[in-house]
């Protein structure tokens, strides 16, 4: 393997512009509720920033961490987090109606976060070792499908809809890209289609987001209420915003409006314009984290950058699509945009395991 170098600096870039872009969002869009709530405008943009300091010794630690030692912890990592999302259905702290967050002392994070990095460390390091396994459907593909399926059911039952979601998609892309045949995809998307057609029809609060998706306005001072005000917050926007830190929605009409549905708040405030530079940002991001992927070294580094971008990009399409109102409303967060700590801290910390990618490329040119 080539010696270290440099990291790929336009990435880095991007990042750093994503984060900083994410941070004075987050002030704007927070500081009203957090003036109702905590008497303090900055409550959320402080803890946040906390947050982001604590994800960038991530990100800088993960990128002078030589990955390929991941590979030989990616089985133990996989087993902590299984560990981790069946502790939180025992002993996790119920927020919303949802038990996602496991606390320890005064700080909570979501294992479902371990879980997808341990997930894709895991995909990469396996498939690399096992290229043409992937092929045979019992013996190269059933067993990654059984672990998917033990994880989906764990955040089912906390429950997590959205987590799980995003877990099963990354992880299909994963075993696409290692060479899985696609026929093997389309004979497994019957059970998988009919399992979310049992998990909706069963749950009461599924089923109003779906009618809540299908008209908002039956409901509209209930399950619809989110998604309508989200419309209202980007329709008001147009094309260059009402201004920066002048949104009408976040005065207490979006709930929560630094968390999920931060990018309708950002629409309304910047617009078309706006919203687009943000799309083209985190497009460039992909486009480069695919870059990295493609000039890995090994097919290992190819695997994990590529699922971390995957990764990015899914997230932020079910988010973009959720407050578009494109699909039913499901908690997902707009990486390095919505409130959270353990969601940024793991983001940042897989971006540096990008970036110490970067430093074997093949064609290191930052």
């Amino acid at each position: 393997m080539k010696k270290r170098g440099p990291f790929d600096f336009g990435f880095f870039l991007l990042v750093m512009i994503l984060l900083s872009f994410g941070l004075i969002m987050v002030f704007s869009a927070s500081s009203a509720s957090a003036f109702y709530s905590k008497n303090d405008s900055f409550f959320f943009v402080k803890r946040q920033l906390i947050w982001a300091v604590l994800g960038l010794f991530a990100m800088f630690f993960m990128a002078s961490y030589d990955y390929r030692k991941l590979g030989k912890m990616s089985f133990p990592l996989l087993l902590i987090s299984i560990v981790l999302l069946i502790a939180v259905c025992i002993v996790g702290t119920e927020i919303n109606g949802a038990r996602r967050w496991l606390g320890i002392g005064g700080l909570s994070f979501q294992p479902s976060e371990v879980a997808k990095l341990a997930v894709i460390i895991f995909f990469s390091y396996s498939l690399s070792k096992n290229k043409d396994k992937v092929k045979f459907f019992v013996s190269g593909l059933l067993p990654y499908l059984l672990i998917l399926g033990v994880i989906a059911g764990l955040l089912m039952l906390e429950p997590h809809l959205s987590g799980t979601g995003v877990i099963f998609l990354t992880g299909i892309i994963i075993l696409f890209i290692a060479g899985a045949r696609i026929y093997h995809f389309f004979l497994l998307s019957i059970p998988v289609v009919a399992g979310l057609v049992i998990a909706v029809t069963t749950s009461e609060y599924r089923w109003k987001r779906i009618t809540a998706f299908l008209n908002p306005f039956e409901d509209k001072m209930g399950s619809g209420w989110q998604i309508i005000q989200s419309l209202y917050a980007i329709g008001s926007g147009g094309l260059f915003g009402l201004g920066l830190g002048r949104s009408r929605q976040k005065f207490l009409y979006i709930p929560e409006p630094h968390s999920d549905f931060i990018f309708s708040i950002l629409c309304e405030e910047l617009g078309f314009v706006g919203a687009v530079t943000v799309i083209l940002l985190f497009v460039l991001l992909i486009w480069r984290g695919i870059k990295i992927a493609l000039n890995a070294p090994d097919t290992f580094g190819s695997l994990l950058a590529t699922g971390i971008v995957s990764l990015i990009a899914v997230q932020v399409l079910i988010n973009i699509a959720v407050v578009t109102s494109s699909m039913p409303v499901t908690g997902m967060p707009l990486p390095f945009f919505s409130a959270g700590g353990s969601s940024l801290v793991f983001i940042m910390a897989s971006m540096g395991i990008v970036l110490n990618i970067s430093r074997y490329s093949k064609s290191n040119r930052g």
